[in-house]
C-alpha cells in the first residue's frame, strides 16, 4: 500500500448488495415483476422479471473474487492468452464483512488511508435495462433498492460514506419524487447509467426538455450526478454487428468490448452538451465514473469540429462547457497524463473500483498513475476534487 501524506477520497468504491437489496422494501404487487431468487440446478439464481439474469456471474457474491485479481488483465497483460474465467479470477474467497457492513468498511478505510468514498452499486448498475420491458416495475425495484441502500449504508454516513441512490428517468415525475426523498436524507451524489433514456413513449436524450424538472431540482440542490459504468442498453447496437446483445460481466468478446467500452459515455456527454442542458442549468456538476477516459479525446475533438462548423448551435465553445461542468475518473490503466492535458487535474477523480476484481487491490496505489504530477495536483485528484463534489452547492 502506497503511503501518501494525506487521507484520500476514493470516488469509485463499491459494496456487494445484500440478497434482499431489491426485495426488502419492495411494494406489494411487484414481487413477480421485479427481483426474485430461485434455485436452478442446485444453485441460487437471480430472476428479474421472471427471467434468469446473467449480468453478474454470481449475484450472491459469496464466494467472491479477491480485490484487484484482474488488474494485470485490464492493463492488457494477459500474455498467456488465458480465457478461462476461473484461471483469471484465481481462488475465490468468502465474502468479507466490510463489503456489506458500513462500520466494518470504515475500519478498513482507516487502514487503507481512505477518509471518504463515493459508494456505487455492483449488481444495481445492470438492473435498469433488465426491466426496460416493464417500466413501472423498474421504478418500483429502484425505489426498494434505494430504501435498502439508505438503511444499510446511508447517503452520508458519518460524513465519510456517500452511497449513491440509483435514479432512472423513465418517468420524469417519479424521478423528481425519488430525488426529493433522497434530498431529505442528505444525499450528496446520485447514480445513473449512460445511454438514452427508455420511456413509455420511446427512447430520449437525457437532456430532453421533458426531464427538465429533474435537472432543475438537481441544479437547485447543488448535488452531483454520477454516470457510472453498467448495462447501457446497447444490445441492438452490438447485435447489428453479429454479437450477442446480452451483457454478462467479464464475458465480452473483443469486438463487443471495444464497441461498448466508449460508446455510451461519449454519446451521453455529447447529448448533455449538444442539447444545451448546462446552458439551462448552469449549476450542474456531472461526473463520469468507471467509464474510463479513452472516449474523452474523441469527444473533445468532435466538439471542436462541430463548434467550428455550427458555432450558432452553442452558447459557447462546447469544450469549455465540458471542462466546467464535467469530471472524469480515468481507469488506472488509461493514459492518465493525456486526460490531465485535455481537461486539467481539477476535473479528474481518483477511482480505485475497490473491491472489484478489475480494480486496485490497494486504492491508494492509484497514485502511481500520477507520476510526474505536481504535489498540489496529486492532492486534487486523490482527494480535493471529490471532496468538493461531495458538498452540496445549492443555488
Amino acid at each position: 500500500m502506497e503511503q501518501i501524506p494525506f487521507l484520500c477520497f476514493d470516488a469509485d468504491n463499491h459494496y456487494y448488495e445484500a440478497l434482499d437489496a431489491f426485495t426488502r422494501h419492495l411494494e406489494r404487487g411487484f414481487e413477480r415483476r421485479c427481483m426474485q431468487w430461485a434455485e436452478i440446478g442446485g444453485k441460487p439464481r437471480l430472476l428479474v422479471g421472471g427471467r434468469v439474469n446473467r449480468f453478474i456471474p454470481n449475484p450472491t457474491f459469496d464466494p467472491v473474487a479477491k480485490p484487484g485479481c484482474l488488474d494485470a488483465f485490464y492493463r492488457g497483460q494477459n500474455q498467456k492468452g488465458t480465457s478461462d474465467l476461473r484461471v483469471l479470477f484465481g481462488e475465490l474467497e468468502p465474502i468479507r464483512q466490510e463489503y456489506r457492513d458500513r462500520d466494518a468498511r470504515l475500519a478498513l478505510m482507516d487502514r487503507q488511508g481512505i477518509e471518504k468514498v463515493f459508494l456505487f452499486p455492483t449488481l444495481g448498475v445492470g438492473m435498469e435495462q433488465a426491466l426496460v420491458h416493464d417500466l413501472p416495475a423498474q421504478r418500483a425495484a429502484f425505489r426498494a433498492f434505494n430504501r435498502w441502500l439508505h438503511e444499510d449504508w446511508g447517503f452520508s454516513y458519518r460524513d465519510r460514506l456517500f452511497a449513491a441512490p440509483y435514479i432512472t428517468l423513465s418517468d420524469a415525475g417519479e424521478a423528481v419524487a425519488e430525488l426529493e426523498w433522497a434530498l431529505e436524507r442528505d444525499v450528496r451524489v446520485v447514480c445513473m447509467v449512460a445511454g438514452p433514456v427508455r420511456t413509455a413513449t420511446g427512447a430520449a436524450s437525457p437532456a430532453d426538455r421533458r426531464f427538465d424538472a429533474f435537472w432543475a431540482r438537481v441544479n437547485e440542490a447543488g448535488i452531483t450526478v454520477a454516470y457510472h459504468g453498467g448495462d447501457y442498453g446497447y444490445g441492438k447496437y452490438v447485435e447489428d454487428f453479429g454479437e450477442s446483445g446480452e451483457l454478462e460481466s467479464f464475458k465480452a468478446t473483443p469486438l463487443k468490448g471495444i464497441l461498448l467500452g466508449n460508446r455510451a459515455p461519449f454519446d451521453t456527454f455529447a447529448a448533455l452538451i449538444c442539447h444545451r442542458l448546462f446552458e439551462r442549468f448552469p449549476n450542474l456538476r456531472v461526473a463520469s465514473v468507471e467509464q474510463g477516459s479513452n472516449w474523452v479525446p474523441w469527444l473533445l475533438q468532435s466538439f471542436r469540429r462541430s463548434f467550428g462548423q455550427t458555432p450558432q448551435a452553442y452558447a459557447e465553445d462546447p469544450v469549455e462547457t465540458f471542462k466546467r461542468h464535467c469530471w472524469v475518473s480515468p481507469f488506472h490503466e488509461d493514459d492518465v497524463p493525456l486526460l490531465r492535458e485535455l481537461i486539467g487535474s481539477d476535473r479528474m477523480l481518483m477511482g480505485s473500483d475497490y473491491p472489484h476484481a478489475e480494480g486496485l487491490a490497494e486504492p491508494t496505489d492509484y497514485v502511481h498513475e500520477l507520476k510526474g504530477f505536481p504535489e498540489r495536483e496529486i492532492r486534487r485528484v486523490m482527494r480535493d476534487n471529490a471532496l468538493e463534489l461531495a458538498q452540496r452547492q445549492p443555488v
